[in-house]
């Protein structure tokens, strides 16, 4: 086994590995960047290098700088995570010249099952059933757009070398397909360094199943059952299950023999994942060959859970040299576990990433069962701490929640209650819209697809799961036992609404939402609300502000934000309202303008599109108007509130 092993990642995958290298007694050692310098990742290493600037590009790409730390800190392997150089076959095979084990595949395997095209010409070979599609290395536009039509709408645009949902783009009719492409094009190179895509009959109805494999260098692979991955928005993966439900034994062996034969194909060594689209017709179940992901996945805890199994022990282990630990026969499957990703981003704005401080990070007392320890059933991988800063640079995800129950039925109730019990303060999170989700009519009854989201789309946007009387009542009763510390202190503070005649009211006024409440309470009310409020809450934080306070008031049934003003002035208000230029919803990079000076557009007219978190978003113009100037090229830096041009109102 290995003394030392340097760890080429940040985040939440960092810290899972360094977790199971310290329990197996092997010393590690992170690297950083500028941005990462006292991230949670550092302190769970034995040493920590920093590597370069903030950006990706400078730091957790920089290879050559990876193996310079290792070198210099006496490392004898490099484990990759997920993402960044993970199925980067040159990376791969410059550990190997170094002298250094890198823990995954061989470089030959990264690089046949890394580029989409080749490795479904290689399971096209092997008989494995494909989707219809152009897998070719003429990259032609007016090629694929002739393809695309000949394949037949609606087709899929997917980034060869892809990955993790980006360079994807769903084209429903031949109009639209040039600038798709284009898109996706420009999303691949930023991501990926390549782009190059393929094109295939997009699948209707698709749940999405991936099935995970492991090999050793002695010729042995088994297959650990399966995912359902088919939440996703954005072609990102939202919530993950395994078993898959619905999925019969046959199919199950079925796949899992085809992912065996997909692997040894390459003959691959250590973690990887197969992926299949699986169509739903007739109630028949169809399995095709998307892709293999050369690495552990971010959902991996899920197979740990009803396996009882570390991947992260094995990956370390099958590196090393040692066999697999158990053969085919030998694994067995305990119960349904679900995960969630916890993500800085806003759901009901079209999933936009947030930045900013987790001013309050706190959820249950969770416990780790990466080994399987019964009774541990719900569990938190995170990569950030109370304190820490959500930046632009990287992935938008703070943690992954999962938890493991008896049935589904049990784990979707442990998940919920896990969601409600998660409370963060100081960015826009998907908390909420997870614990929609998951109560949704489609994920409840496990009617899955890859539109679930879509599909239940009234029931996940734009909720208040908590009445806004119900959160005013604890506003209220929060203030009230504020008042009352102040008046142990102070008697003369003292606000009991008494008067000479009659029975004296309260009034509070309050933003929650878009809109501006005031309410009135009778000094009789305000005594029984006081015990009625805490039906059901959990917790209340204050953010104290120059013109209100921010109440985060977190209930069993939902959360709420609620303002309380202290003043409400007419200019501040008309400020609220007040037009002006479009302006960057988050720090990012300005990709392209679609318009000039002197454009008419029109509300809801895309006007720009900029880059954040590895991902592009579009700019879009909220109402008619005319453009005045563009106050930024494609290319430069903005950021979060900048003003990206100028929208002059079309006056007749």
């Amino acid at each position: 086994m290995f003394k030392k092993i340097l760890i080429a990642n940040r985040g939440e995958i960092a810290c899972r590995v360094a977790a199971t290298a310290r329990r197996m007694g092997v010393k590690t050692v992170a690297v950083y960047s500028d941005a990462d310098a006292n991230a949670k990742h550092v302190a769970c290493c034995d040493e920590a290098l920093h590597i370069g600037a903030s950006a990706p590009k400078d730091s957790y790409l920089q290879w050559e700088r990876i193996l310079a730390a290792a070198k210099q800190t006496g490392a004898d392997a490099i484990h990759p995570g997920y993402g960044f150089l993970s199925e980067n076959d040159a990376f791969a095979t410059a550990c190997t010249r170094a002298g250094l084990v890198f823990i995954g595949p061989p470089a030959a395997a990264i690089l046949a099952m890394g580029l989409k095209a080749e490795s479904k010409r290689l399971m096209s070979a092997a008989g494995v059933p494909l989707v219809p599609g152009y897998h070719g290395a003429d990259q032609d536009a007016a090629l694929l757009q002739r393809e695309a039509d000949a394949i037949g709408y609606p087709v899929l645009i997917k980034a060869s070398a892809g990955g993790g949902g980006k360079g994807m783009r769903i084209v429903d009719k031949a109009a639209d397909f040039a600038a798709a492409l284009a898109s996706c094009k420009r999303e691949a190179t930023s991501s990926f360094g390549n782009d190059s895509v393929l094109i295939e009959k997009y699948v209707q109805r698709p749940r999405h199943i991936e099935i995970q494999v492991f090999g050793d260098t002695h010729g042995n692979c088994v297959y650990l059952f399966e995912r359902d991955c088919s939440v996703q928005r954005r072609h990102q993966k939202v919530l993950e299950e395994a078993p898959a439900p619905g999925l019969s034994p046959s199919m199950r062996e079925a796949m899992g023999a085809a992912a065996v034969a997909a692997a040894k194909a390459v003959n691959y060594v250590g973690a990887g994942t197969v992926e299949f689209i699986v169509e739903q017709s007739d109630g028949a179940m169809k399995f095709f060959f998307m892709e293999m992901n050369t690495r552990l996945q971010v959902e991996h805890p899920v197979t740990e859970a009803i396996t009882g199994l570390d991947l992260v022990e094995w990956q370390l282990r099958v590196a090393s040299g040692e066999p697999l630990p158990l053969a085919q026969h030998q694994l067995h499957m305990t119960g349904h576990a679900i995960e969630a990703r916890i993500c800085a981003e806003s759901p009901d704005h079209n999933f936009l990433p947030a930045t900013g401080t987790l001013s309050i990070y706190r959820h249950g007392a969770h416990e780790s069962f990466t080994r399987g320890t019964s009774g541990r059933r719900v569990r938190v991988d995170s990569g950030v701490r109370e304190g820490d800063t959500i930046s632009p640079f990287y992935d938008s995800m703070i943690a992954k929640l999962i938890v493991h129950g008896d049935t589904r039925e049990h784990a979707l109730a442990l998940l919920d209650k896990a969601l409600s019990e998660t409370h963060i303060v100081g960015l826009q999170t998907n908390v909420q819209f997870l614990r929609h989700v998951i109560a949704s009519d489609s994920f409840a009854e496990a009617h899955l697809d890859t539109a679930l989201i879509e599909r239940e789309r009234a029931r996940l946007f734009h909720q208040h799961p908590v009445a806004n009387a119900a959160a005013l009542d604890a506003a209220v009763a929060h203030i009230l036992q504020q008042e009352k510390a102040w008046e142990a202190d102070d008697p003369l503070s003292k606000r009991d609404a008494w008067r000479a005649y009659g029975e004296a009211t309260r009034r509070f006024d309050f933003e929650i939402g878009d809109s501006l409440e005031t309410i009135s309470y009778k000094a009789s009310e305000l005594v029984a609300l006081q015990s009625q409020a805490q039906q059901g809450l959990q917790a209340i934080y204050v953010k104290k502000g120059e013109s209100f306070d921010e109440m985060h008031i977190f209930m069993d049934k939902g959360a709420a934000v609620i303002k309380q003003r202290h003043r409400l002035s007419l200019a501040v208000a008309q400020d609220a309202h007040a037009g002006g230029g479009l302006n960057a919803p988050m720090p990012g990079k300005v990709v392209s303008f679609d318009v000039k000076a002197g454009d008419k557009v029109s509300k809801g007219q895309r006007v720009a599109v900029m880059e954040a978190m590895k991902m592009e978003h579009a700019i879009i113009a909220p109402a008619d108007g005319v453009v005045g100037e563009l106050l930024y090229a494609a290319g430069e830096q903005v950021a979060e509130g900048a003003a990206l041009l100028h929208l002059i109102g079309d006056r007749p």
